[in-house]
């Protein structure tokens, strides 16, 4: 009942402000004014009513018009419709252009996506999504990895989806796991050792780039020197994972980064930064 009650204001308010532009137009039409106190049924405290009306009504437009551009694509919410019955999947970033339109002085950006479907489907697709803090901007870069929402029946060779804004988060990286794995960026057990494994520190020794590239990421081979976080002893470890290339720098020789292991396996090591984990 909460989420109805916002409509039924917005309604009750836009009915008020059309009974008082209406209102002003019969007392205008059919002349109820006092001639002996204004010169026309036009003017007088009467003609208030159709400015609080149209000032009413554009408050109401202007937020459901934001809505309906921050919603219809996915920009800053999704649809109920997408909510509902749309499947998430995991997109990848291969462009990102401006469209030339802001919300909320927000630009907002058209985003191509190879989309890794619910049931392991691969499509193009496109999601608008708009812009607000540096942040976001570095987070919607070619070769990121988004949860999104598509209409299975709105399949092709291009659709348009919505990227993921309901906040379940654990589904979200579901779905990114899943399409990790299926493109070969990590494996089923180096997620494993992320989701259950020890948090401890590392210093990058060595960093070497394979040859190797996925979804436009590069694979960085690292040798680790880890600290445990019981003890303080440390121990060597290697590592291969693929990066986008604004994420090389956090990786360089000599810096510090967070890593994961199981104490059973201690040579197995995986990088613990970033929204996926390995």
């Amino acid at each position: 009942m909460p989420s109805k009650i916002p409509a039924v204001f917005r309604a009750a308010v836009s009915a008020a402000a059309l009974g008082a532009i209406g209102y002003y137009l019969w007392y205008g039409l059919t002349d109820r004014g006092d001639p002996a106190v204004y010169p026309s049924s036009w003017v007088g405290p009467q003609l208030m009513l159709p400015i609080l009306g149209f000032i009413a009504l554009s408050f109401v437009g202007s937020g459901m018009l934001a809505r309906r551009l921050l919603g219809a694509h996915g920009v800053g919410t999704n649809s109920a419709r997408m909510l509902k019955e749309g499947l998430l999947g995991a997109g990848t970033v291969l462009s990102v252009r401006p469209t030339g339109v802001l919300v909320n002085n927000r630009p907002v950006m058209r985003v191509e996506l190879s989309v890794l479907g619910a049931r392991d489907e691969t499509f193009q697709a496109y999601a608008k999504v708009a812009l607000g803090m540096a942040g976001e901007a570095a987070a919607i870069r070619p070769g990121a990895m988004l949860p999104v929402r598509y209409l299975p029946e709105r399949r092709g060779e291009v659709v348009e989806v919505e990227v993921d804004f309901s906040g379940d988060t654990a589904a979200a990286q579901e779905a990114l796991n899943r399409a990790m794995v299926k493109r070969g960026m990590t494996t089923p057990r180096r997620l494993d050792i992320a989701a259950r494994g020890v948090v401890a520190q590392a210093v990058v020794r060595t960093l070497e780039v394979t040859g190797q590239v996925r979804d436009g990421m590069p694979e960085l081979a690292l040798e680790l020197v880890v600290t445990s976080p019981g003890d303080g002893s440390s121990f060597p470890a290697h590592v291969r994972r693929f990066l986008p290339a604004d994420a090389v720098p956090k990786v360089q020789v000599g810096r510090v980064v967070q890593v994961r292991y199981l104490p059973e396996a201690p040579d197995e090591v995986v990088l613990a930064f970033g929204l996926l984990g390995e």
